[in-house]
């Protein structure tokens, strides 16, 4: 089975599982809105592809826990588009959870796809349990306080906000969470992999400045101009243009780099380049940045 289809069906048996007969039909169908289709995967990819290459002896275990970070990436973006956050009206170019269902349904929703990644943990894992505790610690750190998704998002309520702080929390601790997360699903030291994590989320994170500032919503699928409008930290509002392409530039590099050595990771500093290449919005000319 190919790595997009593992995520998707892992995806599809987390969902269905919270369904059945009783469950609120509105709230049933926010749901499956808020996670299908999906848009690149990139963390649940990067999730398995750590996990294969420390070997991913227990592969539905790997497929959960990328599930897990899918779910909860998906829970950050419903929450994150509501009104009293970013009031983001659509989402991968369809309307928001909270357009299409109401903000009481979007907020429920958000909640259930939280509950859901870590029930599914909790069932996966117990046909490992020696791996539970450390998979479940790796992915809540990376939506928890005080540097996880969570955290990123209070920091846009404080007077003065650290951007590399900022970012770091709102995105790239779940990048951090995912990747530690495939090498303990595969029963291995998730210590080598956290600064793949850090930095390729780091990388995302410049990737996403850059399409706020020079994109557009019928290419991203999102409002653009968010950070001016918003006063939100951005490194092309601390950069430039012209800087915040160099930085995406060498984060990129610093990723690949920080796949640990060995034959079966090759694929994945592949994968890194290639995830990059595919977030870089298109770079218009930079002589008057």
């Amino acid at each position: 089975m190919s790595t997009t289809r593992r995520i998707e069906a892992a995806l599809e048996a987390a969902i269905a599982s919270s369904q059945d007969d009783s469950a609120p039909p509105k709230l049933a169908a926010a749901l499956r809105h808020a996670v299908f289709p999906g848009g690149g995967r990139i963390r649940p990819h990067l999730c398995l592809a750590v996990a294969q290459a420390c070997g991913d002896d227990r592969p539905e275990l790997a497929s959960v826990a990328a599930a897990a970070v899918e779910l909860l990436h998906c829970a950050s973006l419903v929450h994150d588009d509501l009104p009293a956050f970013d009031d983001a009206d659509t989402r991968r170019g369809r309307p928001s959870v909270h357009s299409a269902f109401g903000e009481p349904l979007a907020i429920l929703a958000g909640d259930a796809l939280i509950v859901a990644a870590f029930e599914r943990l909790a069932h996966a894992g117990a046909q490992v349990p020696k791996r539970l505790p450390g998979l479940i610690t790796a992915i809540a750190r990376g939506v928890s306080s005080p540097r996880g998704i969570i955290a990123g998002q209070a920091w846009e309520n404080e007077d003065s906000v650290p951007v590399e702080t900022y970012h770091q929390a709102k995105t790239g601790a779940l990048f951090v969470a995912a990747a530690c997360a495939g090498a303990i699903a595969a029963g291995a030291d998730p210590a080598p992999w956290r600064a793949l994590g850090e930095r390729l989320g780091a990388a995302y994170q410049v990737a996403d400045d850059l399409a706020d500032a020079v994109s557009a919503q019928a290419i991203c699928g999102k409002p653009v101009g968010r950070d001016v409008a918003l006063e939100r930290p951005s490194l092309v509002r601390q950069l430039g243009l012209s800087g915040a392409y160099a930085r995406l530039d060498a984060l990129v590099a610093d990723a690949a780099d920080a796949v640990p050595m060995g034959a079966a990771t090759k694929g994945l500093r592949d994968l890194v380049r290639m995830q990059a290449t595919r977030l870089a919005p298109m770079r218009p000319s930079l002589s008057a940045a």
